[in-house]
């Protein structure tokens, strides 16, 4: 799932893959990753999404389509909840501190992190409906 995110993949191509049925691979993966196969594959691929958009010379639309997501709103969304800003907001903001650090300490400095249980990466808007 690292090296081939750009692929359209699903849970029972990986388990066949793997040589399990279905359920048990996806209870092995949750047991290992601590999240679903579908959760991991999308942040990989907000991570890489998130790599092409520092380098500020491709749009979101590309970097979306370049890794392997297929709608963009869904994109967006996912992107905005993982890392806590829109693709826009974030390939527009400076990287330039980014430049100072190794290569192989980047990976690890930008890697999206899971909120804690309960929380959310982002505040909730009060339900308009509310009296």
């Amino acid at each position: 799932m690292d090296r081939e995110f750009a692929q359209p993949l699903d849970v029972p191509a990986l388990a066949h893959t793997a040589l399990m049925s279905t359920a048990h691979f996806s209870r092995r993966f949750r047991d290992a990753y601590g999240e679903t196969p579908y959760s991991y594959l999308m942040t990989r691929r907000i991570e890489r999404s998130a790599a092409l958009l520092r380098r500020g010379d491709v749009s979101v639309t590309e970097a979306c389509f370049a890794v392997g997501c297929t709608s963009l709103g869904s994109f967006s969304t996912r992107f905005t909840q993982t890392m806590g800003e829109s693709p826009s907001a974030y390939r527009a903001r400076d990287h330039s501190f980014l430049e100072a650090v190794p290569v192989c300490q980047i990976m690890t400095l930008t890697r999206p992190r899971k909120p804690a249980r309960g929380s959310s990466s982002f505040e909730e808007e009060p339900d308009a409906r509310a009296d």
